[in-house]
C-alpha cells in the first residue's frame, strides 16, 4: 500500500485537522504505517522538531496520532502572520524571510510547489499511507492559480479529495455542492465526496438529503460524525472559549482541596503558542480564561502573559488596555505572574528590536531584570532541564536573546518573589513540574488548592487522540475510506457546471 488522501474543507475550521488527525488515528490502528502532511499552514502555533524544524502544532498533533516523530517533512511552508499584513515564511523548517500576501500570492508560493510535492513523495516512499490536510476552501477562484495547499497539491500527486462540511453552521449541502461547482473539470474528478461534521440529531432525518447530493453530484457520502465537545487540540488559530474542553471531555473537574485556582491569560495581539495553557486547563480545579481587561486581573490567582509573534506591539496594547499597570502591581505586591517567550520579554526592562517591530528601543515593565536584543537568527531547540526540583522539557521559538542580570534561575529565565519568565513553551505539560508549579502559585495566592496527583497530560492527549479515532471508525464508512485511500478517486465522476471561472 502506498495510498494517500486530501482532506478539504469547505471553510477554515470545518474540521479538517481533527479528521485528518481521526483518520491517522484509525489507520494506525489497523497496523497501517501513517504520516500527516500539511503542503502550508498559516498559523502561530508552532511546534519545534527533534531536528530544529519549527512546524505547525497541528501537524505535530496530527505525527501523534499517528505514533511517529514530527519532522520538517510534515509541513514543510510554514506562514507566520505579522504586522503591515505580512508574514514570516518558514521552509523546510527554518525561517526564509517575510512577505506580503501580495507578494507571496503573487509568485513566491507557485516556486514552493516544488519543494511541496518533493516533501510529500519523500513522505509516501517512507510510509503506507500519508494523509494530508488542505487550507480554507479548495474552491477559493481567486487563489486557485497559486494554490499549493488544496487542489494544486491534490493534482500534483494524484490525491483523492474528501471535503468536510460543518453541518452546525448551517448550509452544509449547498457548501458541498458549490464547492465541487467552482472547481475545474481536472480538479473535480479527484474530488470523491464528502464528509459531514458536528451533526446533532438523528441521521435518518439527514440521509435523503445525502442522497439528493449523490443524485446532484455523483459523489457519495463517507460518514456523518456527530457533535462532540472538546476535540479542538492544537488549533492552528482562534481563540477558545473553553480550554477545559481542549483536553478533557469532562467539564471543570471538582478541586481535590478545598479551592479552586483561577487563571487569566491575556489575549495580547499575535498570540501564539496559546496551547501552552492547556496543560493547566487539564488540572482539576483550575479554571483558565482569557482576558483583555485589567479589571479581569482582580480575582485571579496566576496572570500568565503568553507568547506573541509582535512583542512590541503586544506590550503597547497592554499599555493602552491598562493592563500593563495592573500587571506591574500584582507583582509588586507578590501575586503570582508568568511570562512565557514573548511574555517574559515584555516583563523585563528593555527591549532592543531592530529585526520584529523594528522599534529599536522600547521600556519593558521593568518587573524582572532582564534585557532583550532581538537576533536575525530564530533560536529553535527542544531543552530539557530542572526546575522547583522535578524534571522538565520544552521547545523554545524565538527571536529575542534574554541577558538576565538577577533574580533566581527559572529554566532559561529567572523568578523575582512570584514574578516568573522563560522563553520555554510546553513546560507546563511536565507533569511534577506543573504540580510544583501549581502548588507555588497556590501558597502565594493564599488557596488552599491542590494539585492532583494522578493527572497526566499525555494520557489525556493519547485519549483524546483515540476518541478522534474511534469517531472515524464508529461513524464513517471505513471500507470505502481505505478503497478510496489505497486505490485514489473513483474513475467517472461528472462534471458539475459551470466549473472553475476561466
Amino acid at each position: 500500500m502506498s495510498g494517500g488522501l486530501l482532506v478539504a474543507g469547505t471553510t477554515s475550521d470545518a474540521g479538517k485537522s481533527v479528521v485528518t488527525a481521526g483518520i491517522c488515528r484509525w489507520l494506525v490502528r489497523q497496523g497501517v504505517k501513517v504520516a500527516p502532511f500539511k503542503a502550508q499552514n498559516m498559523s502561530l502555533n508552532s511546534f519545534v522538531t527533534r531536528e530544529g524544524a519549527e512546524i505547525g502544532r497541528a501537524q505535530a498533533m496530527q505525527a501523534q496520532a499517528c505514533r511517529v516523530e514530527p519532522t520538517a517533512l510534515m509541513n514543510p511552508v510554514l506562514l507566520k502572520p505579522g504586522g503591515d499584513r505580512s508574514s514570516q515564511v518558514v521552509l523546510l523548517g527554518k525561517p526564509v524571510g517575510e512577505l506580503s500576501a501580495r507578494g507571496y500570492h503573487g509568485g513566491r508560493q507557485q516556486q514552493l510547489l516544488g519543494t511541496v510535492l518533493d516533501s510529500l513523495a519523500e513522505l509516501r516512499g517512507t510510509y503506507d499511507a500519508v494523509i494530508c490536510e488542505g487550507a480554507g476552501s479548495p474552491a477559493e477562484i481567486n487563489l486557485r492559480r497559486t494554490d499549493i495547499v488544496n487542489m494544486g497539491i491534490a493534482r500534483g500527486a494524484r490525491l483523492p479529495v474528501l471535503v468536510v462540511g460543518d453541518i452546525d453552521r448551517g448550509g452544509v449541502f449547498a457548501s458541498f455542492f458549490g464547492t465541487v461547482a467552482l472547481l475545474a473539470p481536472e480538479d473535480q474528478e479527484l474530488v470523491a465526496g464528502f464528509l459531514v461534521n458536528k451533526f446533532r440529531g438523528d441521521v435518518s432525518l439527514l440521509e435523503p438529503g445525502l442522497d439528493m447530493l449523490h443524485a446532484l453530484t455523483g459523489r457519495r457520502t463517507y460518514g456523518v460524525l456527530p457533535f462532540q465537545h472538546g476535540l479542538g487540540i492544537d488549533e492552528e488559530d482562534g481563540l477558545r472559549v473553553s480550554l477545559r474542553g481542549a483536553v478533557r471531555e469532562s467539564t471543570v473537574a471538582p478541586p481535590v482541596g478545598e479551592d479552586v485556582l483561577r487563571v487569566a491569560v491575556c489575549a495580547i495581539p499575535l498570540m501564539s503558542n496559546f496551547t501552552d495553557v492547556d496543560a493547566l486547563a487539564a488540572e482539576p480545579g483550575v479554571v483558565v480564561r482569557f482576558v483583555d481587561r485589567p479589571e479581569e486581573l482582580a480575582d485571579a490567582d496566576l496572570v500568565v502573559i503568553p507568547g506573541t509573534r509582535g512583542t512590541v506591539k503586544a506590550l503597547a496594547w497592554l499599555r493602552e488596555r491598562g493592563l500593563a499597570d495592573a500587571i506591574v502591581r500584582r507583582a509588586s505586591e507578590g501575586r503570582p505572574v508568568l511570562g512565557v517567550c514573548g511574555g517574559f520579554q515584555i516583563l523585563g526592562e528593555q527591549i532592543e528590536d531592530e529585526v520584529e517591530s523594528r522599534a529599536g528601543l522600547v521600556d519593558g515593565l521593568g518587573v524582572l531584570p532582564v534585557r532583550v536584543r532581538f537576533a536575525r537568527e530564530k533560536t529553535l531547540t527542544r531543552p530539557v532541564g530542572e526546575a522547583l526540583g522535578e524534571p522538565v522539557e520544552g521547545y523554545e521559538i524565538h527571536h529575542g536573546v534574554a541577558q538576565v542580570s538577577a533574580g533566581e534561575p527559572f529554566l532559561d529565565g529567572c523568578r523575582v518573589g512570584h514574578t516568573w519568565g522563560t522563553h520555554w513553551h510546553g513546560s507546563l505539560e511536565s507533569d511534577g513540574f506543573r504540580r510544583a508549579f501549581l502548588r507555588e502559585v497556590a501558597a502565594a495566592a493564599g488557596r488552599r488548592f491542590v494539585p492532583a496527583p494522578d493527572t497526566s497530560f499525555a494520557a489525556l492527549r493519547e485519549e483524546q487522540l483515540d476518541r478522534l479515532g474511534d469517531l472515524i471508525e464508529q461513524h464513517a464508512d471505513t471500507d470505502a475510506l481505505w478503497r478510496l485511500i489505497e486505490s485514489g478517486a473513483p474513475q467517472g465522476l461528472p462534471f458539475i457546471p459551470p466549473g472553475a471561472p476561466a
